[in-house]
């Protein structure tokens, strides 16, 4: 048995994109030193061992110290800052969860392990750790690996299990949310998301407004915002190309719907990327799964 805080650093392993790996928190950055935000292309979760510092996810400063479990989707972007922290990542493609009764999206965005869970955690993690590096690239073990990361993630949604929203505007907000998650680089109109759903301007405002407080015009513009903070901060696509992909065709419109949305406009926005937390007011993610607003996949 591997009791908390002994779990050994992984080091990244050479499964196909389609299976499961483990790796250390530092493999993730693209450069020495973690200056900027790096998008995801993979579902995670970080397990931190040691050292106490801070994560962002989608410019949201969460502390981590040993027993920090942190999830993160696909698309988010994501910066170790402060302290050095020793924390083994597990990632997957969502090929490897396909046919098994599992919700990734149970498994809470950031938790602190304690006790017994944390020490049940710790040896899940442990152990898919040594199978991905003894049976890296063999066939046979990949049912193994599927089983343990679905073992894993349903003790972790267990842990924080609750009752299913089931008033009408939830399931509404949900499914606009959905919507949105497809469409927000075409089109920011509600109407437009309305009539997808079969519904009333009037009938998404109520939902949003009752499940998150903002309009329905807010969260679609917030969920742009978001995607271009990700993109300024992580990437160097020039900016007139990141408004184009967004929907904004002339690069002028494009910079007063960020500086509205953010604070700040999106060259002052990129010039800070490399600064912990930019002193700007900053969207945050809306995912389906999480109608409270909390950041997941948005």
């Amino acid at each position: 048995m591997v009791s908390s805080g002994q779990l050994s650093p992984a080091t990244r392993t050479d499964l196909s994109p389609a299976e499961i790996d483990t790796l250390a928190l530092g493999d993730l950055a693209a450069e020495r030193g973690w200056r900027r935000p790096v998008l995801l292309d993979a579902d995670l979760l970080v397990l931190v061992t040691g050292g106490h510092g801070t994560v962002e996810l989608d410019f949201r400063p969460l502390p981590a110290r040993p027993g920090t479990l942190l999830r993160a989707h696909p698309g988010q972007a994501l910066r170790r800052t402060g302290a050095q922290l020793d924390a083994t990542v597990v990632r997957w493609e969502p090929a490897a969860l396909r046919g098994l009764d599992v919700d990734p999206d149970a498994v809470p965005t950031v938790r602190q392990l304690t006790g017994e869970d944390e020490d049940a955690v710790i040896n899940e993690v442990s152990q898919l750790a040594v199978d991905c590096r003894r049976h890296r690239g063999v066939p046979a073990a990949r049912g193994l690996l599927r089983h343990q990361l679905a073992v894993l993630l349903h003790r972790l949604g267990l842990a924080d299990a609750a009752e299913p929203e089931t008033r009408p505007e939830a399931t509404t907000f949900h499914r606009f949310c959905r919507e949105v998650e497809a469409g927000y680089q075409h089109s920011r109109r509600v109407e437009d998301y309305a009539a997808r759903l079969g519904c009333s301007v009037r009938t998404l405002t109520r939902a949003c407004l009752a499940v998150t407080g903002h309009s329905a015009k807010q969260v679609i513009d917030e969920r742009v915002a978001l995607q271009a903070a990700r993109m300024l901060a992580a990437t160097d696509e020039p900016i007139a190309r990141i408004g184009r992909r967004l929907g904004f065709p002339e690069p002028t419109n494009f910079g007063r719907f960020f500086t509205r949305e953010v604070g700040v406009s999106p060259g002052a926005f990129r010039a800070g990327a490399d600064q912990p937390t930019p002193g700007v007011r900053i969207v945050r993610p809306r995912p389906p799964a999480d109608p409270t607003g909390g950041t997941g996949q948005a």
